[in-house]
Formats: C-alpha cells, sequence, structure tokens
C-alpha cells in the first residue's frame, strides 16, 4: 500500500513537472548581434501562427544580461509566388533588467521567417539575422 501512494505522488509529480516546462520559455533561436549574443524565448521553445509572447535577451559572451538601449524585432518572410512578403514587427516592452525585453507579434503563417532584430545605445549598435519556424 505505501509502495502504491508513493508511485502515485512520483507520477502526479512527473506529471505536474512536465506540463510546467511545456509552457516554460525556452529558446526558442539564438544568434550574434557583434558581439553581443542575442536569444529568442518563448513557451515551450515554439512560435506559432497567431500571437506569440515572447522574450529578447541580450547577453555578452560570458552570458551576463548587457544592457543595448532600445532595440526593435520584427519578423520577415520573403515574397514565395503571388505571395506578397510579411513583416510582422513585434511590439517590445522593457521589462527593467538590463538587455531583456518582452515582447508580442502575431505571425500571419506557419513556416520558415527570419527574426530581424536591431539595437541601439550605451554599448553601440548592432543587428542580427536568425531563422525561425512558427507552427
Amino acid at each position: 500500500m505505501t509502495q502504491r501512494i508513493v508511485f502515485t505522488f512520483v507520477l502526479a509529480a512527473l506529471t505536474l513537472t512536465t506540463l510546467a516546462c511545456q509552457g516554460a520559455d525556452q529558446p526558442v533561436a539564438k544568434g550574434k548581434a557583434g558581439d553581443l549574443n542575442v536569444a529568442l524565448m518563448g513557451p515551450g521553445g515554439q512560435l506559432k501562427k497567431g500571437t506569440n509572447k515572447l522574450t529578447l535577451e541580450f547577453t555578452d559572451a560570458a552570458g551576463k544580461a548587457v544592457d543595448v538601449g532600445s532595440a526593435s524585432l520584427v519578423f520577415h518572410m520573403p515574397g514565395m509566388g503571388t505571395m506578397a512578403e510579411m513583416n510582422n514587427k513585434a511590439t517590445l516592452t522593457n521589462t527593467g533588467t538590463a538587455g531583456k525585453y518582452t515582447a508580442v507579434v502575431d505571425l500571419e503563417m506557419a513556416g520558415t521567417w527570419e527574426a530581424q532584430v536591431k539595437y541601439e545605445g550605451p554599448n553601440g549598435s548592432g543587428d542580427a539575422r536568425i531563422p525561425v519556424q512558427a507552427k
């Protein structure tokens, strides 16, 4: 009987951990902007068609957060055949933590996008083009 209770408790804990990790911010994509690392984080590490709530982070080579000043994020998909190119601009909000921004973007469709990141501030300016996949 005791083993059954322990087994049930362990199984419940593993299930809750798995569910929590699926919604936690995980890397969607990473890239470089000059000497800085750029990470795009999202729930479950995935983008999807529709509204996405993300985190954009800038760090140095040692992994320390870097204040980049103002930043922008645009998701670009080139035109294909009769489909016009798409540029979906994310709304960025400074979190109050150096180098960390929240982003909300509405992606029009699933497929391969290019996350275009730009920054300008106390550590100079830079940009990154990072391929990402939306489901």
